[in-house]
């Protein structure tokens, strides 16, 4: 059985490393920090994560969905905080039992490399730092952190599941002639922020229900945790009048909170302490091909294609990885092969994913709060109940199926058009009508 060294046990790394060992590959696991299960996960960055349909689908494969699902919270819709204190919910769909997961990053990493650990080939190492990789002989070069010593790692395989600044695909960068490569930063970065339970545990809002304080340039938004707190984050521009940049004293994190998010404020009794100490995250998209190296490398996750987190699909996307991966090595006896059909069926379909991202980050902090907007969502609902398998909102299709996402976006686009033409000729022949009765 060929060997596999993956570099990063984050999710996408332990869920991979969870299917290799299934297949019976050798599998050595490295990554830089410590482990999750002993209280290593960073805090302050962790934007919680919203599972759904295509990263249950992954979790299921290796039979521990429920294991996992035991720790999320349904979210059946977005709750909508205007100024004023109005709350105004949105399902999203028409089938009441559908929503998405809010569960926390540390709590499913730990299941993941658990799950890894299962099968007696699969062996994780903490504290080791990647610091390149030597593509053609499948060679990974990493620091051991708590000795300070070098050491190798070769395999028949290396994969990168090092995340959206992987070490694995820099080195394919400066190996590989004519590597594409993009990365794109958004004017506004992120600051995560703690709502905390209410008495004996209690939430203090819905707590079934992903909350967004939408502001047109920016917004906030917040999840639900187990223990009765909301993870919040501020999405927010770095720089301009009213910022990251120009916030600086106590009395203008105040001043903002209360005239911007006047009814979250008295249920943040931390905010100044958080704001001050947590750190102010970038958001990036990253786009790149190849995403292999003859039989030798390959990328999974967002180490291949990092996407901002506004349709709440980074992970679910890299956990399809791995299910796409593993389909592949399944049907193809050569790696090179296997790695080549991953990269095409991905590759698109990653990128559709980042230009979904991109607008439903304008969709979210610009639209939700119009009444327009609300109006699309129920003529969306309306549709999907009256025509059923023929219309279904592209919110629906990337969340609650697995068409693919590019497919979704076709798919949507389509719909849009003809809903569009069918209101054009029915107000034109409404106003045709009532020209002749007033003849």
């Amino acid at each position: 059985m060929a060997k596999f060294v993956l570099i990063g046990s984050g999710l996408a790394g332990g869920l991979l490393a969870a299917y290799l060992g299934r297949r019976g590959y050798e599998v050595d696991l490295y990554e830089r920090r410590g482990d999750p299960r002993e209280g290593n996960m960073i805090g302050g960055r962790s934007i919680n994560l919203a599972l759904s349909t295509r990263g249950i689908h992954a979790l299921r494969q290796i039979g521990i969905a429920p294991e996992v699902l035991e720790h999320a919270i349904p979210m059946r819709g977005r709750m909508i905080h205007e100024k004023s204190g109005a709350l105004h919910f949105a399902p999203y769909d028409v089938d009441p039992n559908k929503h998405i997961n809010s569960i926390g990053r540390a709590a499913l990493n730990s299941t993941l490399i658990e799950a890894a650990q299962r099968y007696p080939n699969v062996r994780v190492h903490f504290n080791h730092k990647c610091t390149g990789v030597d593509l053609d002989s499948a060679t990974a070069q990493l620091l051991n952190i708590s000795t300070s010593q070098p050491l190798s790692a070769t395999a028949d395989s290396v994969i990168g599941v090092d995340g959206a600044f992987s070490a694995v695909r820099q080195s394919m960068q400066l190996k590989i002639d004519n590597f594409e490569y993009d990365e794109s930063y958004l004017a506004h970065g992120y600051k995560e922020l703690t709502i905390p339970p209410g008495p004996n545990g209690s939430w203090q809002m819905e707590k079934n229900a992903l909350h967004i304080w939408p502001r047109k340039s920016f917004m906030m938004i917040a999840l639900p945790n187990p223990d009765g707190s909301f993870t919040c984050t501020l999405f927010w521009e770095f720089e301009g009048p009213r910022s990251f940049g120009t916030t600086k004293t106590d009395d203008d994190v105040r001043r903002f909170f209360e005239e911007e998010f006047p009814d979250a404020v008295p249920m943040m009794p931390n905010l100044l302490e958080d704001f001050k100490t947590n750190p102010t995250g970038s958001l990036v998209t990253i786009r790149c091909a190849p995403w292999f190296y003859r039989d030798k490398v390959c990328l999974v996750g967002d180490a291949a294609h990092a996407v901002v987190p506004f349709y709440g699909q980074g992970m679910n996307a890299a956990f399809e990885d791995c299910v796409v991966l593993d389909e592949c090595l399944h049907e193809f006896a050569e790696r090179h092969h296997a790695f080549a059909k991953y990269f095409r069926r991905r590759k698109v379909n990653a990128d559709a994913l980042a230009d979904l991202a991109l607008e439903n980050f304008i969709e979210m902090r610009d639209k939700t709060a119009l009444k327009t907007f609300r109006a699309k969502k129920k003529l969306d609902h309306f549709l999907e109940a009256a025509l059923p398998g023929i219309y279904l909102p592209l919110y629906t299709m990337v969340t609650f199926t697995r068409i693919p996402y590019g497919q979704a976006a076709r798919r949507a686009r389509i719909q849009d058009a003809i809903v569009y033409i069918a209101f054009g000729v029915l107000i034109l022949i409404t106003g045709l009508l009532v020209r002749a009765a007033l003849q």
